[in-house]
């Protein structure tokens, strides 16, 4: 009797209906779980929080970074504009320029050109820096603002520095990450400390 009833089961599993029902079932079912998986990676993307110390900090040290390299790049451009400029020249080396020896003079003028360049590269410097990272210079910028502004207020006087007293970074610009800041808020309790107790 039972195996008369399971061979019955199985031809009817064996009819079109029985067979379009089971794999309509599969169907919704891995439907419904395509579904879930769509949802859950195709969502909305979690909503973007201002910019952290943290990287705001490593964001500096980039700029610096950036800052430092157009330097020597445009340091080393201006010397060599200077040096075609120089070497261009007719200049008699039996004769002083304003008193001084020509080769002297020529090196004082590329040294002079590298300095000037120098000095022109943080220029570049901060608008390739303004492009690298145009998504974040406006927080960039106001947590800038927002850390000099600490700076100001907890930095110490520096009149009652002394040689064993030393002003800690009275500008902040040693500051790298959170933890040197918080370090640098100590020593500028200590050195406040030390002041007030030797006054």
């Amino acid at each position: 009797m039972l195996s008369l009833c399971y061979k019955k089961s199985i031809a009817m599993a064996a009819t079109p209906a029985c067979s379009r029902i089971l794999s309509g079932g599969l169907r919704w079912q891995s439907t419904s779980v395509q579904g879930k998986s769509v949802n859950a990676t195709n969502g909305m993307p979690p909503v973007q929080g201002q910019l952290s110390w943290t990287d705001f900090f490593q964001l500096r040290k980039t700029q610096r970074t950036v800052n430092v390299g157009s330097s020597i790049f445009t340091a080393l451009l201006g010397c060599n504009v200077s040096w075609m400029f120089l070497s261009n020249m007719e200049i008699d080396p039996t004769q002083m320029i304003m008193g001084f020896d020509p080769l002297v003079v020529i090196s004082a003028g590329l040294v002079a050109s590298g300095c000037l360049g120098y000095l022109f590269g943080p220029l570049f410097g901060t608008q390739l820096f303004k492009l690298s990272h145009r998504k974040y210079i406006t927080e960039f910028n106001d947590k800038n603002k927002d850390f000099l502004k600490h700076v100001i207020d907890n930095r110490v006087d520096a009149s009652s520095q002394s040689f064993s007293n030393p002003v800690p970074d009275y500008y902040g610009e040693k500051i790298g990450s959170v933890k040197e800041y918080r370090q640098w808020l100590r020593d500028c309790h200590a050195y406040a400390r030390k002041a007030k107790e030797f006054l």
